[in-house]
């Protein structure tokens, strides 16, 4: 079995709702508060898993996305754009604004399960995505990037009880904290 791997920027408080700003909230764009060594390219140290694995998005970061990266084309963008894209959305009728992305025609739990069968499977924002495959248990890894800050409101990662540090690593003015549930 491969694995679900979620990929997060988060706050001191545990807030990962709207880093960048774009949902208009009263705390967003935290993360960009720190400069571009902690956003800006492979950060989340995902390598080869961008060449073989499959990106799930909900609508609203799959839109955000879909803005941002057809129109780059550095190392990171590049894979981006080529990696497939699974597009979790009970509203979008078509996913075609962005290369390699396909609307979830099946229940998003059983198609998850079906790739995560072949593939490792990234999951990035989309944290009502997030919270239906922790709620299934579906989650392997979390890859989170702790900014200091705190913003005291907003959307909180749902974190199991149980996780075991892999590693950490500085990015920029953020920390890299990758860490498993424990089995």
């Amino acid at each position: 079995m491969n694995d679900l791997i979620v990929i997060e920027f988060v706050t001191l408080d545990g807030v990962v709702e709207d880093p960048d700003g774009s949902g208009g909230t009263a705390g967003g764009g935290w993360a960009f508060r720190h400069g571009p060594e902690a956003v800006k390219g492979d950060k989340f140290g995902l390598g080869p898993l961008l060449d073989t694995g499959v990106l799930v998005l909900g609508r609203t970061t799959w839109e955000l996305f879909s803005r941002i990266f057809p129109s780059r084309t550095d190392e990171f963008a590049t894979r981006m754009n080529a990696i497939p894209k699974l597009v979790a959305s009970r509203s979008l009728t078509r996913a075609d604004g962005w290369a390699n992305s396909s609307l979830i025609e099946d229940d998003l739990v059983t198609e998850v399960r079906k790739r995560k069968a072949h593939q490792d499977v990234l999951v990035t924002g989309s944290i009502s995505v997030v919270d239906a495959l922790a709620e299934h248990d579906l989650v392997d890894e979390y890859r989170l990037i702790v900014f200091p800050s705190t913003v005291g409101a907003g959307r909180r990662l749902p974190l199991p009880e149980d996780l075991r540090l892999i590693s950490v690593e500085r990015k920029g003015n953020g920390a890299l904290l990758r860490s498993r549930k424990v089995a």
